[in-house]
């Protein structure tokens, strides 16, 4: 049975019975998120955390809060800034940029947390990623294992220029992306972490690097060190993350947000790709 309310298809791409991806992408993006493609901006902040949300509203009064059957997004058209909260995990970051590549957005900045597996890191450090391992299970669907998930390097660099120009420190290294959960208990993963160097480690970032270059969405990631999770007294629990959240949401989401104003301004003199896929 036809649904006549779907879009009318594209032309040039494959399909299921006339129906392509782009029109089921656009279709969900709007369920997911509440809002209507053309509410949602061109420069767009992901996060995992609905206090990043209410931040952002009391930050812009404009704003518009939609929530979606899966999402929750903030638009403000005045400032062209959106703000996502896709909630956890690699399968639905690759969602939300999949999703988001059919409205094809200038610029999306991730605002997450991380765990400090580098002993000179401490709770409330910004942490700058390089690049990213591909320990999730998401990202193989998008692009073969022996691709690299980096971000777009020139959103990395704008990135630290802005903290530099707030006097924020910030370390730059390789983020491991997982979805294991608690494998801070399991002795053996902790000693592979420990081989690799990397810096911290995550649920989202190499999905989102890999689904971004796989669907030419520029994307790059601004972490907050929110636990230490290989010291007893590291270990993220309620008490803690409220303590982080009232401390540093309001620097990190502000970070964020300066980072997406200063592309969006040289926007027309910046290739933020240097290169077409």
């Amino acid at each position: 049975m036809t649904d006549h309310n779907l879009p009318v298809s594209g032309n040039g791409e494959s399909s299921i019975e006339g129906i392509t991806r782009s029109v089921i992408g656009l279709d969900m993006l709007e369920r997911y998120t509440g809002s209507d493609a053309s509410e949602i901006q061109d420069y767009i902040l992901l996060t995992n955390f609905s206090r990043y949300i209410s931040e952002f509203e009391t930050l812009f009064p404009g704003s518009v809060r939609r929530n979606g059957s899966a999402f929750t997004a903030v638009n403000w058209a005045e400032g062209g800034l959106s703000i996502i909260d896709y909630k956890i995990g690699s399968p639905t970051a690759a969602l939300a940029i999949d999703l988001l590549s059919y409205r094809k957005p200038k610029a999306v900045l991730m605002l997450g947390l991380c765990g400090g597996l580098n002993k000179k890191l401490k709770i409330g450090d910004f942490v700058l990623p390089m690049a990213a391992i591909r320990d999730d299970g998401a990202s193989n669907h998008y692009m073969p294992q022996r691709v690299p998930a980096l971000p777009t390097f020139n959103i990395q660099k704008i990135t630290s220029q802005v903290l530099d120009d707030q006097n924020l420190e910030f370390k730059t290294g390789v983020i491991h992306t997982t979805d294991y959960r608690f494998w801070e208990f399991d002795e053996v993963f902790v000693n592979k972490l420990k081989e690799e160097r990397a810096i911290a480690i995550d649920m989202e970032c190499a999905t989102l690097f890999v689904v971004g270059f796989a669907r030419k969405v520029p994307i790059g990631a601004l972490m907050l060190v929110s636990d230490l999770p290989l010291t007893r007294e590291g270990i993220k629990t309620k008490s803690s993350a409220n303590q982080v959240f009232k401390e540093f949401t309001n620097l990190h989401l502000k970070s964020g947000i300066e980072t997406l104003q200063t592309i969006r301004q040289q926007h027309n003199s910046l290739d933020l790709r240097h290169y077409e896929w």
